[in-house]
């Protein structure tokens, strides 16, 4: 006997299958249309291939489920999200979300503790949820494992105070892509890249730049390299940073590093050129800054950028406490602009400045570009306001100018350049220079001199402390890269921006592309929200309602008339 639907029966049946259907294949097949307008659902080229080549299971463990408000479940869609976007290009990829403060008290220590070892701590939060206000502990971070590899990826960017928490959480969701993608390279690396600093030469020394080694060496290798102490610089070297020589560089070390660059090294130039001091002003009233000699002047040249023997002004800058009078026996200060602490706002032209903040440097100076025999495409990353000028030495440095109110008129010489990054093949320094008797000495050295480069990249900068780390002198810890010890202000761009550039340096894959990505916030008007609440409450509840209405008595309108004639033309 056959069992008969009715076409209702058959029709409301095809509709649960094709939706069952649906659901089952949208579990294992994850496709989407992106419409938005900066393409904020579309991975960059490099990400693809990248984690399209990733050959091990990857299992990740996001710490972000549970109820947050408003801002921190974007965070935690927009991570779904893009996790299901690896996923889709690479299989391999695996993933969960995990609440770590779930549980029973001993189990919320317990992995508290576990976590703590692997330097995830968590955050605390504090919002209002329309009738209390809640403070908790979250954990914005996602553990990645590949085999037996860890890496543990910060899914929030850092908060400094005043800061508004849309805009950070904005930053965070933008920052996704490339955390992930960087983590992933990284982490399939099976040997560390080395990052050296020069030394021998008066250098920055490695307790002012402990900070940045200690970010470096997340992924890299770090060290020092006394240049007088090698017969020239391995290719093992990725990447040589010149932190600031302050004693002149010998002609030989000078062809170490010029040979290095044309087997195709990178290098990061932090020259400085005047001696300043704010210490020596205060004491003796003003001062006259030092020339510093390198003997690096002409080389620099030859590859296409020149270190000007001055110092920039520029009204956009931060400041400096001055006393103004005594309340007893304690001295009153005030906090004047110094035109000499220059706060540049990057041009975002480029990856490595791109959607990052201020940069605070200190006593700069122009580096020009100059026109090259090879192809070197020369970009300026960092620049002053069009509200600067420049004072070449010799040049007496005093607190004078804080007491009038600065002539916008005479700071005019617009945006002077302070970090230009050099790409392409650099000619040699030492080109029709050197001795045949030379030449044989570096045969017996079984080397050989090379006058053309391979494709590299050079970055040349005209301050050094932007990127190093202070040193409390009462407790002798270090403070973070960017911290301004007279505003007591931390400068979040300074870290980016030299963690970026070296990164930059030794990202042949292009992973950092994904780092340009720019979210356009579009913030809620909570004024205008709050005076049409009940509008748009109506419109959002009661209009569909209404719509769901009328299409019910038009259908039934339809029906009534259309089976109403059909049993009319019937009888």
């Amino acid at each position: 006997m056959k069992l008969k639907l009715s076409k209702p029966w058959f029709n409301f049946i095809m509709v649960c299958g094709i939706a069952l259907l649906a659901n089952f294949l949208s579990n294992y097949v994850n496709t989407y249309i992106d419409l938005t307008q900066d393409k904020r659902f579309t991975l960059t080229e490099a990400t693809k291939t990248s984690v399209g080549e990733i050959d091990d299971i990857v299992y990740i463990k996001v710490l972000l489920d549970g109820e947050f408000p408003a801002g921190f479940k974007r965070l935690q869609s927009s991570t779904r999200e893009l996790l299901n976007q690896l996923k889709s290009v690479n299989p391999r990829i695996q993933f969960e979300f995990e609440n770590p403060v779930q549980g029973t008290s001993d189990e919320i220590v317990k992995t508290r503790d576990a976590l703590a070892k692997d330097g995830v701590v968590p955050t605390s939060l504090k919002y209002y949820d329309g009738t209390q206000l809640v403070q908790k502990a979250i954990y914005p971070y996602a553990l990645v494992n590949i085999g037996t590899r860890r890496a543990v990826v910060n899914l929030l960017e850092e908060q400094t105070p005043g800061s508004d928490e849309e805009v950070i959480l904005n930053n965070s969701i933008s920052l996704l892509e490339y955390k992930f993608a960087n983590t992933f390279q990284k982490m399939r690396m099976r040997e560390k890249q080395n990052v050296a600093f020069s030394a021998g030469s008066g250098e920055l020394d490695s307790r002012f730049t402990y900070r940045l080694e200690r970010e470096l060496r997340r992924f890299y290798d770090t060290g020092r390299i006394v240049l007088d102490s090698v017969v020239q610089i391995d290719t093992s070297v990725n990447l040589l940073i010149i932190a600031a020589p302050t004693k002149q560089v010998s002609l030989q070390n000078q062809f170490k590093i010029d040979q290095y660059i044309m087997r195709g090294g990178k290098v990061i130039w932090l020259i400085e050129k005047l001696a300043t001091s704010l210490d020596s002003i205060a004491k003796y009233q003003f001062y006259v800054p030092k020339d510093i000699v390198t003997n690096l002047d002409d080389q620099l040249f030859k590859y296409g950028a020149r270190v000007q023997p001055n110092l920039i002004l520029d009204l956009e800058c931060s400041a400096i406490p001055q006393i103004v009078g005594m309340a007893g026996d304690k001295p009153q200060t005030m906090m004047f602009p110094w035109y000499y602490h220059l706060s540049v706002q990057t041009p975002n032209n480029h990856v490595i400045n791109k959607n990052i903040d201020r940069v605070n440097l200190f006593f700069p100076s122009t580096v020009d570009t100059v026109a090259t025999a090879g192809r070197v495409k020369k970009t300026v990353l960092l620049a002053s306001s069009p509200y600067s000028r420049t004072q070449f030495n010799p040049v007496r440095l005093n607190f004078e100018i804080l007491k009038t109110e600065p002539d916008p008129s005479k700071f005019n010489d617009g945006n002077q350049p302070v970090a230009v990054l050099l790409e392409g093949s650099f000619e040699s320094f030492f080109k029709n220079r050197v001795s045949e008797s030379f030449l044989e000495t570096l045969r017996q050295l079984k080397t050989t001199f090379v006058e053309q480069s391979k494709e590299t990249k050079q970055l040349v900068i005209s301050d050094v402390d932007f990127m190093q780390n202070l040193i409390n002198t009462r407790t002798n810890e270090t403070e973070e890269i960017g911290f301004n010890k007279w505003e007591i202000k931390y400068y979040k761009g300074n870290k980016d921006f030299i963690l970026n550039a070296i990164e930059y340096m030794l990202d042949d894959a292009g992973v950092l592309s994904a780092r340009s990505k720019e979210l356009k916030l579009r913030l809620l008007d909570q004024v205008k929200a709050k005076k049409e609440k009940t509008k748009w409450q109506l419109i959002n509840l009661v209009l569909p309602l209404v719509f769901v209405l009328l299409t019910g008595i038009t259908y039934t309108y339809w029906r009534k008339r259309k089976y109403t004639r059909t049993l009319t033309d019937k009888s």
